[in-house]
């Protein structure tokens, strides 16, 4: 199982960007799906959060900014990146719980750079 990112890259603030995340390989079933963000010398930390059934959650700094979303037939989840300020940029990474046969495993994409210039 892998998850790839695309749609990273540098914006001015206010622009807008959009990531997608594919799952591809022996895949069960995608339980939660998710966007992190790791900043240089900061703690990777939740953006967004969209379980199965649709049920989201977002970071409360970015909250009104971003929207996550998912294609549960296509194995995919996109984040929606409005109004981008500077301190949003960091490395994104595309998160899942997948189970893969009977047992649920936690997955990571390679990671993406979203830059954002004053």
């Amino acid at each position: 199982v892998q998850l790839v990112e695309s749609g990273g890259g540098l914006v001015q603030a206010g622009g807008s960007l959009r990531l997608s995340c594919a799952a591809s390989g022996s895949i069960s079933s995608i339980n939660t799906m998710g966007w992190y963000r790791q900043a240089p010398g900061k703690q990777r930390e939740l953006v967004a959060g969209i379980t199965s059934g649709g049920s989201i959650n977002y970071a409360d700094s970015v909250k009104g900014r971003f929207t996550i979303s998912r294609d549960n037939a296509k194995n995919t989840v996109h984040l929606q990146m409005n109004s981008l300020k500077p301190e949003d940029t960091a490395v994104y990474y595309c998160n899942a719980r997948i189970v893969t046969g009977l047992w649920e495993y936690v997955y990571w994409g390679q990671g993406t750079q979203v830059t954002v210039s004053s």
